[in-house]
């Protein structure tokens, strides 16, 4: 029986990659797409790619940061499918490797339990190129994955998780039921099941 499902946010909750999505308002959307690609296949180290693509964000605005973070697209599905896990009473939490600008919006949205993701440090209103937060490395997930465990007394069988890049692998390792939505292959390897429709709801024919 699950009681807690975990999802990453961009690409699986949010239609897209937050952080290209305020590169190509900064002009760096190129650079930064490329650093995105190579790192959600599994071919750059994470922190190493965050701290770098976060460096071509200096100088962009907080309230444009915030204003484009309330306004991206939501995965098809999304809202019905986490509505009919809250009804079965499954607790339901997000991690981002990306910002809390966009992952704090979006639980006002759609309603889940909590979210994990990091910050944007600026000052004066301004984006200085830096951040830090709770999901900074590759093993980020899958740590926070233990916290929840031990906070919730929960076993390995009672969580799910749903993602679909490299740096979800280490979550994906820690939970009886674990997902690939729409995912690149170096994570398909490590699913239970894999969902290639681009449709949230999919995900509710794998939960008992």
């Amino acid at each position: 029986m699950i009681k807690l499902c975990v999802f990453d946010f961009d690409s699986t909750i949010m239609d897209g990659e937050t952080i290209d999505i305020l590169a190509a308002a900064n002009n760096a959307s190129e650079e930064v797409a490329n650093i995105t690609k190579r790192s959600m296949n599994g071919e750059l180290d994470f922190f190493e790619s965050l701290t770098k693509r976060v460096k071509f964000l200096k100088g962009l605005p907080l309230l444009k940061v915030n204003e484009i973070c309330r306004n991206l697209p939501i995965m098809p599905g999304a809202g019905e499918l986490i509505e009919a896990l809250k009804q079965k009473g499954i607790k339901v939490v997000v991690f981002s490797g990306g910002f809390h600008n966009a992952t704090d919006v979006m639980q006002k949205k759609l309603n889940f339990d909590a979210n994990f993701a990091n910050i944007l440090h600026h000052k004066d209103g301004i984006l200085s190129g830096e951040v830090g937060g709770e999901m900074m490395f590759s093993s980020s997930k899958g740590d926070m994955i233990d916290c929840l465990c031990g906070l919730l007394n929960l076993g390995k069988d009672e969580i799910m998780c749903v993602g679909d890049g490299a740096n979800d692998i280490s979550m994906f390792r820690k939970c009886g039921l674990s997902i690939a939505f729409c995912a690149k292959d170096i994570l398909k390897k490590e699913a239970t099941h894999c969902v290639d429709v681009k449709d949230l709801r999919e995900i509710l024919k794998f939960i008992r």
